[in-house]
């Protein structure tokens, strides 16, 4: 499925088993989030005591002084003492709000923090396959916009709806107890308000979906078309890329548009029937004020309290939204924390504190798809065996699609198989620790992956006990030294992202000095020099002999010279394992791995044995 049809998802307003497992993460800051709503007790009457502040100003001070009932200077005194009231209760409101606020912005964003980290790392434990099936845009918006979501409602919308919940129940039951002829006047309107906002709500919410999946189509296709962008240029696709985008920036234009006009609606719409209760405030509370029924006060305080009533209504339909977008958003994530650990250390581990170096593959059946019984059509490897001493130097040659990189990544238990044994030292891998496991390995790959970062933190990847001196004597092993001191900062060169500035092939010399560094028990090389010209791949060859020395290594490569350096070579085909032998015992059997060397290896021979005439005044190039 792909990234935007998850976001087309509404969610529920409330669903009870995801707002229990929301609250799992508040527990840890329960009594902070118990202060935050219990400081509500102490806002909801602050905020109903500035009305009655005024209807007893008028009634008491103002209007008794204007008919003479009192003295001007006890109406003074009177309005004095009621507007420092009135400007304490501001004070007090702004400060316990304040302290709401800070509290529920502080946890919120803890919270996330805490999400943001579990949900990283879950993602570093799940299996390879999970990556397989799943677009990294879906990830990172889970990361990012998902968890965003969802520090609205932690940060801002519980307080908030508690505020407003409390206030509408004590504005409510107070307006009742002082005239419920007027509160009834005033409540008219309601009943039109709510069918409003429902309305709106509905609508907004339609537009709010349609908003969600145009980003996510077009975060997929920048994302697509950025890292491709080569290929577009060599194509002359920009015209149809620049179509393709107006037409997906056209569908978000109009979803925005429609989100645009249910405000531009609702917003005056609420204004007009609140300015209708204001009318009838005036209209019924005028008349029975002209013929004594009521006080000026009083209706004045009514028509403050009507103003502070419709503001939570009317902002109903934006708390519903942040509901809903945070169900929607935790309903996703939750669905990601869900993915099993399908590979992971066993719950009692043997360790292999000093490994020989044997490795054993025992009627091994693996296939990528369907579980524990896979079609026949889906098998990657058929019922493989075979067993690499101690020290050996193994290659693997196979067409593409034989199975090759399927056994690295098998040793490694980025996956695991469906039958038979994978052994390390006579150890089930399954057995062993899977950090330990992969520590005792060192790879190098065909694309060499580099992060952003320097030179030196890219080859020690984070591993303490690798010294600064470790790092320059691997790189100098590799043949990478001499380039490095001419850098103005030397190892601390700063690499950009997957490593940009720098050659394919200087890129692939540093994930070998990366291997050479970490001093691993196994080592693999996955096509390792194929992206490497032959002057590059001549400048590691002393390295990487030195690397292979006393090392079991795994070598999957389409060079003869690299092949040809093997103890033993190991030919796939069709999924299964058909010769096993050196490079001249295979090649007299004259068997697959003869026709093999017919069709790949024999050119590469001949070119290798004829002579190198290079014109006066040139060299070849130090790398890519």
């Amino acid at each position: 499925m792909s990234d935007h049809h998850e976001e087309e998802k509404l969610g529920r307003i409330y669903d009870a088993q995801l707002t229990r497992r929301l609250l799992e993460y508040l527990k840890p800051y329960k009594w902070r989030v118990f202060l935050a709503i219990g400081l509500t007790i102490i806002v909801t009457p602050l905020q109903l005591v500035g009305p009655k502040l005024f209807a007893d100003v008028i009634d008491h001070d103002i209007t008794p002084a204007l008919e003479h009932k009192i003295a001007a200077s006890v109406a003074f005194h009177g309005i004095v003492w009621i507007s420092l009231a009135f400007m304490a209760t501001l004070i007090l409101l702004f400060a316990f709000q304040y302290g709401q606020v800070r509290i529920m912005q502080s946890v919120g964003q803890q919270t996330m923090y805490d999400l943001r980290k579990q949900i990283f790392g879950h993602l570093q434990r799940l299996p390879m396959s999970f990556f397989d099936r799943t677009p990294l845009g879906r990830l990172v918006t889970r990361v990012t916009t998902d968890v965003d979501a969802l520090n609205d409602l932690f940060a801002a919308g519980v307080v908030a709806m508690v505020n407003d919940f409390c206030f509408l129940i004590a504005a409510v039951a107070y307006m009742l107890k002082l005239n419920w002829r007027l509160a009834f006047a005033a409540f008219a309107v309601l009943p039109l308000m709510l069918g409003v906002t429902w309305i709106f709500r509905n609508s907004v919410r339609d537009a709010n979906r349609r908003i969600r999946t145009a980003i996510a189509r077009i975060n997929a296709f920048l994302q697509e078309h950025i890292s491709g962008m080569a290929i577009i240029q060599l194509f002359n696709r920009e015209r149809k890329a620049r179509e393709q985008f107006t037409e997906l920036n056209s569908i978000y234009n109009v979803a925005f548009k429609k989100a645009i006009l249910a405000f531009a609606l609702f917003y005056p719409a609420i204004e007009l029937l609140s300015s209708c209760a204001y009318a009838l405030i005036f209209w019924f509370g005028g008349l029975r004020v002209l013929i004594g029924g009521l006080q000026i006060g009083l209706v004045t305080a009514f028509f403050m309290y009507s103003q502070r009533f419709f503001m939570p209504i009317q902002d109903l339909s934006e708390k519903f939204n942040i509901l809903q977008s945070a169900m929607a958003a935790s309903e996703r994530i939750f669905k990601l924390l869900d993915e099993p650990l399908t590979v992971q250390s066993a719950a009692k581990t043997i360790p292999l504190e000093i490994p020989r170096g044997e490795i054993e593959f025992r009627n091994v059946w693996f296939a990528y798809r369907g579980g524990e019984n896979p079609k026949e059509e889906d098998w990657v490897l058929r019922d493989v065996s075979f067993r690499v001493a101690p020290g050996q130097n193994v290659a693997i040659v196979g067409h593409t699609g034989a199975g090759k990189t399927t056994v690295i990544q098998l040793l490694l238990r980025f996956y695991d198989i469906q039958r038979g044994e994978i052994l390390l030292d006579g150890i089930n891998i399954r057995e062993l620790d899977l950090q330990g496991l992969r520590r005792l390995f060192g790879i190098v790959l065909q694309d060499p992956f580099l992060f952003s970062g320097t030179i030196e933190s890219n080859v020690r990847l984070g591993t303490e006990s690798i010294s600064r001196d470790d790092v320059h004597r691997a790189l100098e092993q590799v043949g990478l030294g001499p380039f490095v001191d001419s850098l103005a900062h030397g190892m601390a060169t700063e690499v950009s992202e997957r490593g940009a500035t720098l050659s394919v092939g200087q890129r692939q010399l540093i994930s070998f000095a990366r291997a050479l560094a970490h001093n691993p028990c196994f080592l693999i090389l996955d096509e390792a020099t194929s992206s490497v010209d032959t002057q590059t791949e001549t400048l590691i060859r002393g390295a990487v002999d030195r690397l292979l020395s006393g090392r079991t290594a795994v070598v999957i490569a389409h060079r003869l010279s690299t092949i040809q350096h093997a103890d033993r070579i190991l030919v796939f085909h069709k999924s299964r394992l058909r010769e096993e032998g050196t490079h001249q015992e295979l090649l007299a059997r004259r068997g697959i791995y003869y026709r093999l060397y017919q069709l790949q290896y024999k050119d590469q021979e001949l070119r290798l044995s004829a002579p190198v005439i290079e014109p006066a005044g040139t060299s070849l190039p130090a790398n890519d």
